[in-house]
């Protein structure tokens, strides 16, 4: 095995018991996924954020700006509940996005630097990192990293503090590059998070008027995302990068018409119509994952069909949406 940069890495080693898990930014669409898979598995969570939302009621919580706070601080709240392992699970767009996709990592691994027995990390990057490839290309993990967005260098930079602190040997950790998110509770900022909230409200007849995307590219059920998440908390000293995404990559006007069938609307409720898309995405994403299939025992489960019908289910009209949304 090797890292990003070619090193050779210790083999896989699982441990077959419960964890204390921390999940930072834990109300977060992903966040959430992560602290109920790990309950689910026997695991004490620890829920953090800035603010609690109803989404945690069922863990315990911790209030904590983990950007905004020192690095000795963060130290003592990990020590004092014997946190085993730590899943970044953050991210934060516009106003926020150097404060919560870079501040708060240089934070967190300075806490972990400090620690006498520091808690493994999994951090969550994003499979933007790597920026626009060729047509038909499939991103490994050796595929080297170009982002053009603002969004995706924020969150390069980030896996890189990481990366180089789990080679320095300054932490045990693990950065896991995932595709964009279909399945249950999605992220409204999210293109078809938003557009399954506008169908629930619409009526047949009206339509939406909707631009989409000339792209192809890889989406993973969120809940195969968290799997790999849980996966990862137990691989100790591996491959410090993978990749996790369905490893196909779809046209998103298909994937469009996935999320209408799921409705159980008629093909002709969405009127496509020329306009500008705001995306963090390059046109062709597939990722290649068989690292994940190789150290983690990882594949991905759901069809897009069971990630559309989850995703209808778990929306409502009167969710509020966000001034902008991205593909």
């Amino acid at each position: 095995m090797a890292d990003e940069e070619g090193a050779a890495v210790p083999p896989l080693m699982p441990s077959p018991d419960p964890f204390r898990i921390a999940v930072l930014g834990a109300t977060g669409c992903m966040g959430q996924h992560i602290c109920a898979a790990f309950t689910a598995e026997g695991s004490e969570v620890l829920a953090i954020a800035r603010r609690h939302a109803p989404r945690v009621a069922a863990h315990r919580f911790r209030s904590l700006d983990v950007a905004g706070s020192t690095s000795e601080e963060l130290a003592r709240v990990l020590a004092e509940e014997n946190i085993d392992v730590v899943v970044n699970a953050t991210l934060g767009w516009g106003d926020e996005l150097n404060y919560t996709n870079v501040q708060l990592v240089e934070r967190l691994v300075g806490t972990l630097a400090l620690m006498r027995t520091p808690p493994r990390l999994v951090h969550l990057g994003t499979i933007h990192e790597y920026g626009p490839v060729p047509f038909g290309t499939s991103i490994h993990e050796d595929t080297a990293p170009a982002p053009t967005h603002p969004y995706a260098k924020a969150k390069l930079t980030a896996s890189r503090m990481v990366l180089d602190a789990v080679r320095n040997g300054t932490l045990d950790g693990v950065v896991l590059r995932v595709a964009n998110t279909l399945g249950p509770h999605p992220a409204l900022e999210s293109f078809f998070g938003s557009l399954a909230v506008r169908l629930r409200g619409v009526e047949a007849a009206a339509g939406i008027g909707l631009t989409i995307a000339d792209a192809q590219r890889d989406y993973v059920d969120v809940r195969d995302a968290v799997d790999a998440v849980v996966r990862a908390a137990r691989v100790t000293r591996a491959d410090p990068l993978v990749n996790i995404g369905c490893g196909q990559a779809m046209g998103v006007r298909r994937l469009v018409s996935e999320l209408v069938m799921a409705a159980g609307l008629p093909a002709e409720t969405i009127r496509e119509q020329r306009g500008e898309v705001h995306s963090r995405g390059a046109d062709w994403i597939q990722v290649d994952t068989s690292r994940a299939a190789r150290l983690l025992g990882w594949r991905p489960r759901f069809t897009i069909g069971e990630s559309m019908r989850a995703m209808w289910e778990t929306v409502d009209a009167d969710q509020s949406l966000p001034a902008r949304h991205f593909g």
